[in-house]
C-alpha cells in the first residue's frame, strides 16, 4: 500500500509561498524579470532574456508516430538551440551539435534542438509562470511541452520513448553523430525519457492547478502516462532484482542504471502524483524509482563517498555533480509518498558529502574516485542547490538552507575563477570553469537553464538570495586534496602510465605507482595544523590479495588489505577505490610511508582530508564560514571572524540545530561526529 498526501501537499504550498515572496520583492505579480527595477537590491534575479534568445520555431513535416497537441491548427513548434557560442561585443551565435552543419542541407551531426533542453527549458518557464503569474512564460511553457510531445514516439514498440535530436528544418535525427545510446535514440530508456517525465509531470501539475485549459491538461496526462508506461515495461519489470558492482549491492531497476536519470524522472512523477493522487500506477512507479535511488547511498562521514548517493549502479567509484539531484528527488518523494525512509539518504548526502564537496572546492564534474575532472558547470552547481533546498524544505533545517546559499554563491563569484558565472542583467550563464579558473564564456541552453533554475529558487527565498549574492568570493578553503602517487618524495617502486585513464567505470587521475612486495614509498603531506585522514586510492584486481603497512613520522597509521570483490555488473573486473587508514596523521607530522608486505599494490593517488574542514566566503553582504567534522569524537573548533560579531549555528549530522551562539570575534564551538556549523556576519567591514 502506497500512502499519498492530499492535494495541499508541500510542493503546492511552496509554490504559493514562492509567488508571495516574488510579489513582495518585485512589487507586483506578473513583473517581467528583465525589467529595470527601481531598487536593484530587491529586483528578481531571474532574467529569461538569454533563454528567450535561444528559442526558435520550426514546422516539421508529417512523420509516422510523431504528433502533438493541435498540430494541424498550430503547426509551429518552439524549442531552444542547443549551444550559443560567444562572439565579440558580448553577443552570441546560436549553433547546433556535432557540427559544422552540412553546407547543402544545413543539418548538424546531432541537430539544432534536443529533447533534454526542451524538457528542462519547459521546467524553467513553468516555474517562472507559477512564481510570477507571467502570461508569457505560461505560453512559452505550453509551446515547449507541445514540442517535447512531438519528439515522443506515440505508438509502436517504442511508444513513450523519445527521439533526442531535431534538425533546424524540423527533421528528426534519431541516430546522431557522434552516436548516442540508445541508438536510435527512441529505442530504449534514456536520460531524455527521464527528463521528459520531469517536464510532463511539472507541466501537468501547473496546468491542472491553473484550470484554464482542461483539454491540454488531459493531453499532458496522456503523454505522461505514455512515458511512464515506457519506464514500467523497459525498466521496472526488474523491480526487486539486485546485482553486484565490485562487491556493492545495487538495484537493477533504475533508468539506464542511473540514480541521476531516475531522480529527474522522480521530480516529474512527484509533481504529477501530487496533482493526480488517484493515479495509483504513477504512484507505484514513483515509489519504485525512489526506492532504487535511495539504495544507491554509499559510505558515511568516515568513508568514501562520504554518504553521497552514487549516480550509476555500474560503478561504486564514480560521483559527478551534474545531474546530482538524487537528494532533491528523494526529499520530494518522501513528502508526496509519506515515506520518511526516503529522506534519510538525502539527509546523509546533504550533511556529510555536501560539506566535504564544498570544502574541497565545489561542484566538480567528476570524482572518479579522486576529483579527476575538476571542470565545474552550472548543471552541477544547480543540482547541488536544488538538492539542498529540497532537503531543507523537507526537514525544516536552516543548516541545509545555509549550505544552499553557500553553493548558490558559485553563480556570483564564489568559485575558483573569482568571477560571476551568471549575469542578472542579461540572463547569461557561462558554460563552465576550467580547473585553472579559466571561464568558458559560451552560454548554451543547458547552462542557461540551470542558472535560471537556481535563480528561481533564490527569488522564491529572498533571505537565501540575499546571502548568496552577498558572499561572492572565496577567502579560504581547507578540505579534501589529492596527492598524486607518482609524486612520492621517495620510492623503490615504479611509475607506470596506464594505457587509458578511463577504466570503464572510473578514471585514473594521473600515472600510477606500482609497489611490489618489499617496496616502499614515502609521501610528503606537509604540515597543515590539523589532523588528517589519508585514503590511498588503489587499483584492486578482482582476484587481489595485496597487503600494505602505512606509518607516519612516529606512529603506525594502519594496514590496507587489497582484497578483490566480485565484478558483477561493473564494466570491468577490478575496481579503483579509496580505502581509509585506521588512524589519522597528526597535524605536526608530514611524512607518510607505505610498505608492501604481500603481492603488488598499484596506487593512483592519496586523498588527504582534514579531520575538520572549512570554507570561508565574503562579500558586500558580510562573511560566511562553513566548518565540518569527520572526527570520530566531538571536536572543539575555533570559528568566527577577528574583530567582527557573528552568529554561529551548530548542527548535528542529521541537520538538527544543536546550538545558536552569538560571537564577538573568534570563539570555540563543539561539533559532533559528522556535524557542521555555519557562521555568518550581518555586514562586511
Amino acid at each position: 500500500m502506497i500512502s499519498r498526501k492530499s492535494t495541499d501537499a508541500p510542493r503546492r504550498t511552496r509554490m504559493a509561498a514562492w509567488a508571495a515572496a516574488v510579489a513582495l520583492a518585485a512589487g507586483s505579480l506578473g513583473v517581467a524579470a528583465p525589467a529595470v527595477a527601481d531598487d536593484a537590491a530587491t529586483a528578481p534575479l531571474t532574467n529569461l532574456a538569454h533563454l528567450d534568445f535561444l528559442m526558435d520555431t520550426v514546422s516539421p513535416s508529417e512523420v509516422a508516430g510523431h504528433t502533438t497537441y493541435r498540430l494541424d491548427e498550430e503547426p509551429d513548434l518552439t524549442m531552444p538551440w542547443t549551444y550559443a557560442d560567444a562572439r565579440p561585443g558580448g553577443t552570441f551565435e546560436r549553433v547546433g551539435g556535432g557540427g559544422p552543419p552540412d553546407p547543402v542541407t544545413g543539418h548538424w551531426g546531432q541537430g539544432a534542438y534536443n529533447a533534454d533542453d526542451i524538457s528542462r527549458a519547459a521546467v524553467v518557464y513553468l516555474r517562472h509562470w507559477q512564481l510570477t503569474d507571467d502570461a508569457t512564460s505560461r505560453q512559452t511553457a505550453y509551446e515547449l511541452l507541445r514540442s517535447l510531445a512531438y519528439l515522443q514516439t506515440a505508438d509502436g514498440p517504442n511508444a513513450g520513448n523519445v527521439v533526442l535530436w531535431m534538425q533546424p528544418d524540423g527533421e528528426l535525427n534519431p541516430s546522431a553523430e557522434p552516436v548516442e545510446l540508445p541508438d536510435p535514440s527512441d529505442s530504449g530508456p534514456s536520460y531524455w525519457l527521464a527528463r521528459t517525465l520531469w517536464a510532463f509531470g511539472e507541466g501537468y501539475a501547473a496546468f491542472a492547478a491553473d484550470g484554464a485549459d482542461p483539454a491540454f491538461t488531459a493531453f499532458l496526462g496522456e503523454r505522461m502516462s505514455l512515458a511512464r508506461d515506457a519506464v514500467d515495461r523497459q525498466v521496472l519489470t526488474r523491480y526487486g532484482e539486485f546485482g553486484t558492482a565490485d562487491g556493492m549491492r545495487v538495484p537493477l531497476w533504475l533508468i539506464v542504471d542511473g540514480a541521476d536519470a531516475s531522480a529527474e524522472a522522480v521530480l516529474g512523477l512527484t509533481a504529477y502524483v501530487e496533482a493526480a493522487p488517484d493515479d495509483s500506477a504513477a504512484a507505484d512507479s514513483l515509489a519504485k524509482l525512489a526506492e532504487g535511488i535511495a539504495l544507491m547511498s554509499a559510505g558515511d562521514v568516515g568513508e568514501w563517498p562520504y554518504g553521497a548517493i552514487l549516480p550509476w549502479a555500474q560503478s561504486r567509484s564514480m560521483w559527478h555533480a551534474w545531474g546530482s539531484q538524487m537528494p532533491a528527488a528523494l526529499a520530494e518523494a518522501s513528502e508526496v509518498l509519506g515515506d520518511g525512509s526516503l529522506l534519510e539518504p538525502a539527509v546523509l548526502d546533504s550533511s556529510s558529502f555536501t560539506p566535504t564537496l564544498l570544502t574541497a572546492g565545489g561542484p566538480d564534474n567528476g570524482w572518479f574516485p579522486t576529483p579527476a575532472d575538476r571542470v565545474q558547470i552550472a548543471y552541477g552547481a544547480d543540482s547541488r542547490v536544488q538538492s539542498l533546498v529540497a532537503v531543507a524544505d523537507a526537514t525544516g533545517s536552516t543548516g541545509f538552507a545555509d549550505m544552499a546559499a553557500i553553493q548558490a554563491a558559485w553563480f556570483f563569484g564564489a568559485n575558483r575563477a573569482d568571477e560571476a558565472m551568471y549575469d542578472p542583467a542579461t540572463g547569461v550563464t557561462y558554460d563552465g570553469i576550467q580547473p585553472d579558473g579559466t571561464i568558458n564564456r559560451n552560454s548554451g541552453a543547458e547552462s542557461t537553464i540551470h542558472g535560471l533554475l537556481t535563480m528561481l529558487a533564490l527569488d522564491a527565498r529572498p533571505e537565501l538570495a540575499e546571502r548568496a549574492t552577498g558572499v561572492a568570493g572565496i577567502v579560504s578553503v581547507r578540505g579534501l586534496t589529492t596527492l598524486e602517487a607518482e609524486h612520492a618524495a621517495s620510492t623503490t617502486g615504479t611509475v607506470v602510465a596506464p594505457e587509458s585513464a578511463w577504466t570503464g567505470e572510473s578514471l585514473y587521475s594521473g600515472s600510477t605507482l606500482v609497489l611490489e612486495r618489499g617496496d616502499t614509498a614515502t609521501f610528503d603531506l606537509g604540515v597543515d595544523g590539523v589532523d588528517r585522514w589519508v585514503e590511498p586510492v588503489a587499483w584492486i584486481p578482482d582476484d587481489g590479495a595485496a597487503r600494505s603497512i602505512w606509518s607516519s613520522d612516529r606512529t603506525g597509521v594502519g594496514a590496507l588489505d587489497g582484497r578483490g570483490e566480485p565484478q558483477g555488473i561493473s564494466p570491468v573486473p577490478g575496481v579503483l577505490l579509496p580505502r581509509v587508514l585506521q588512524g589519522v596523521v597528526d597535524d605536526s607530522e608530514s611524512a607518510l610511508t607505505a610498505r608492501v608486505v604481500k603481492d603488488e599494490v598499484t596506487l593512483d593517488a592519496l586523498l588527504v582530508r582534514p579531520v575538520v574542514s572549512s570554507l570561508q566566503l565574503a562579500g558586500e553582504g558580510g562573511a560566511t564560514e562553513l566548518v565540518h567534522s569527520s572526527a570520530r569524537s566531538p571536536q572543539a573548533v575555533t570559528v568566527g571572524f577577528d574583530g567582527q560579531a557573528s552568529t554561529a549555528r551548530v548542527y548535528g549530522p542529521d541537520g538538527d540545530l544543536r546550538a545558536e551562539v552569538q560571537l564577538s570575534g573568534m570563539a570555540t564551538v563543539h561539533l559532533s561526529t559528522g556535524g557542521f556549523a555555519v557562521v555568518s556576519t550581518d555586514v562586511a567591514d
